[in-house]
């Protein structure tokens, strides 16, 4: 499992533009990896709009916002048209990055066991390394909390 002051693990993902995008690739800049478990359900539009309405503020803060879900481009690029998000989402349907981060997990509803993504947050600094981790994240707030590590 990773924790505060482990180096991130480097990921090639294809992006909603079509791009593959690397971690390496924000070097200089903070990112905040946030994985969510699916485009355009409740929560994950609730989480996915806080970090659109608060962009300007994190940008400010010299930091990207990633989004990281299963679901295929397509979606992601009907999900970012939808609500007008202006930042990237990237699909890890081989869930290779899914893995390495730790995110998914045995999850239960309704009394039934399946595998997903659980909502979680990272905080990247400018050389890699993990500052922050939020495990399963509730929407509410949650902004906020990332905001005040900035």
């Amino acid at each position: 499992m990773l924790k505060t002051g482990d180096k991130a693990p480097d990921f090639t993902l294809v992006s909603d533009e079509g791009k593959n995008i690397s971690l390496k690739d924000f070097r200089g800049k903070k990112v905040v990896l946030y994985f969510y478990p699916k485009d355009d359900t409740e929560a994950c539009t609730q989480e996915a709009c806080d970090f659109r309405d608060n962009i300007k503020v994190i940008e400010k803060n010299d930091t990207v916002v990633l989004g990281v879900s299963k679901d295929n481009t397509r979606s992601h690029v009907k999900f970012k048209k939808k609500y007008s998000l202006p930042f990237t989402l990237l699909s890890d349907e081989t869930r290779d990055m899914l893995d390495a981060y730790g995110v998914w997990k045995e999850k239960s509803m309704f009394g039934k066991k399946y595998m997903g993504i659980v909502r979680t947050t990272f905080l990247i600094d400018e050389k890699g390394i993990i500052k922050n981790i939020w495990e399963k994240v509730t929407v509410k707030g949650h902004i906020e909390e990332i905001i005040s590590r900035l």
